[in-house]
Parts: structure tokens; sequence; C-alpha cells
């Protein structure tokens, strides 16, 4: 895959380019990179074009400072867009990413046809589980919370069908930069979008699982309550539910970007 070089900051992104016309772009959670994809990526091929890359610190994309905001992170994909002449595209990203679509259709929304964001809330969880996080992986390393990171990510009924997903899942988790997960984690407690997602002008779908602890159906709804065109859909899992039920999370998606207008008054079920 291709990498580039984004004046200012110095950092080097990986990223996979499948096409110019009509663009979805995939944004990561934390700790994962764009393989989380994969499977979501497969449906939707035949019927839009791709663009996924590795956010900063994360797979094989650098990271060259400590700390990291969520809008530097969604000024990395207007960038990427900028470095590959793209206008408006889709967007979809996953809880970190999920953050990262908020603050871009807040601050630039003629960048985007249609934004999707699953399993997100406007702000995730607290300072103090954050705090504890950060100060865990710094003394342990991230093998000290995997056991934890599978049961927040995925339902039980997965783990135990599915190990080898888990496992290729945790395996990447582990080897995520140090020091970008951190910096990222950080950006994530620091962001808080709640009073800002009246702005949020571009159509708005909101997934959520039905099963996730970590970012809950009741914030997929604030979301949905706060934006003004949006709507709310309810997947039966886990916070990676793009990896769980990949072919129905590629369906809303594909639904909420192929129609137009009226997309968030009828989602596809």
């Amino acid at each position: 895959m291709p990498t580039i070089k984004i004046a200012g900051n110095d950092c080097f992104y990986n990223y996979e380019d499948l096409g110019h016309d009509d663009t979805i772009v995939f944004s990561n959670s934390l700790g994962t990179d764009l393989s989380m994809w994969d499977k979501v990526v497969h449906s939707l091929k035949p019927h839009l074009n791709i663009l996924r890359y590795d956010t900063r610190g994360h797979g094989q994309s650098s990271i060259n400072s400590d700390t990291v905001t969520i809008a530097e992170l969604g000024q990395d994909v207007l960038a990427l867009l900028d470095h590959l002449g793209m206008g408006k595209v889709y967007f979809c990203g996953l809880s970190m990413g999920g953050l990262i679509g908020q603050w871009l259709g807040i601050h630039h929304p003629e960048r985007f046809k249609k934004i999707i964001i699953a399993n997100t809330a406007a702000k995730i969880g607290n300072a103090e589980g954050w705090n504890a996080r950060i100060a865990q992986v710094k003394e342990h390393g991230l093998e000290s919370i995997l056991d934890g990171t599978a049961q927040r990510w995925f339902t039980p009924a997965f783990r135990q069908e599915h190990p080898e997903q888990v496992s290729a899942v945790l395996e990447k988790f582990a080897h995520t930069s140090l020091q970008g997960y951190i910096a990222n984690c950080a950006a994530v407690r620091d962001a808080d979008f709640r009073e800002a997602l009246p702005k949020l002008a571009v159509p708005t779908l909101v997934i959520s699982g039905t099963q996730d602890e970590v970012t809950t159906p009741a914030d997929g709804e604030f979301l949905a309550s706060r934006i003004p065109r949006s709507r709310h859909v309810q997947l039966n899992a886990n916070h990676l539910s793009s990896v769980e039920l990949p072919a129905e999370f590629a369906k809303n998606v594909l639904y909420a970007a192929k129609n137009e207008g009226d997309f968030y008054l009828r989602i596809y079920h």
C-alpha cells in the first residue's frame, strides 16, 4: 500500500485507495488498523470506491509526538483527500473514527456527502477511566489489557464461535505503537462534541451495538437526537460491530450512501 508524508507534521500515512469517484473513507478505531474494515470493504467494493487509512500512530502510519487531538486527526483526513485530489466523499468511522467523523461534519461539512459514525459517542468515557488506562499501558504494556479489550470489543458468542478473528484483531492491537496508543487515548479522552452536534450539517447515520457497553445505544440515541439530519440504527453486536456483523453493517452503510435526501428517514434493516 502507498504512503504519504503530510506537510506540517512529518508523519507518514499508510492508505489504500481503490478509486476516486463516489468514494467512501473508512477510519479505524483506537488500537486497530485499516484491516478492521476488510469484510465490510469486500461487500462494498462493487458499489463504492474505497479509501481506507491507518490513523496516526496506528498500523503503518507513524506518529512523532506524545500528544494528538481529534481535530488534528480530522485534519489528517482532509490532507489525505487533498493529496488524492478528491472532492466530496462519504465518511465512515468507528469509535475513535466516529469522533473524527463528528469533527469533520461539524467543521468541514462541505467536504462530505454523508457521514456514518458507528459505536461512538459525543463524549466517550471519562477522564478518570482514560487516565487509568494510560497509566496501565505505560507501566505494563498493551498486552496487559488484551483480555479486557476482547471483552469490550466482542460479544461472548462471537469470541466463542470466531476465535481466529478475535486473535487476529488482538494481535494487531498488541503491536500498535505504544506512543500512538497513549496519544490517541488522550485525544479520545479530551474530545467532547455534546454542545457542537447541532452544527453537524451533513446527513448522518449513527450505528450502535445493542451489546456495546463502551458506547451504548443510549449514546447513539443522544447523537441522533442532536444531529439535525440523522438516523439511528442498532445492530446485535458489541463495540466492533463492523467485525462482528460486516454484511449487515455494509448494507446499512450502502443504503445510507445511495439514498439521497430522505436517507435519514428510511434506513435498511
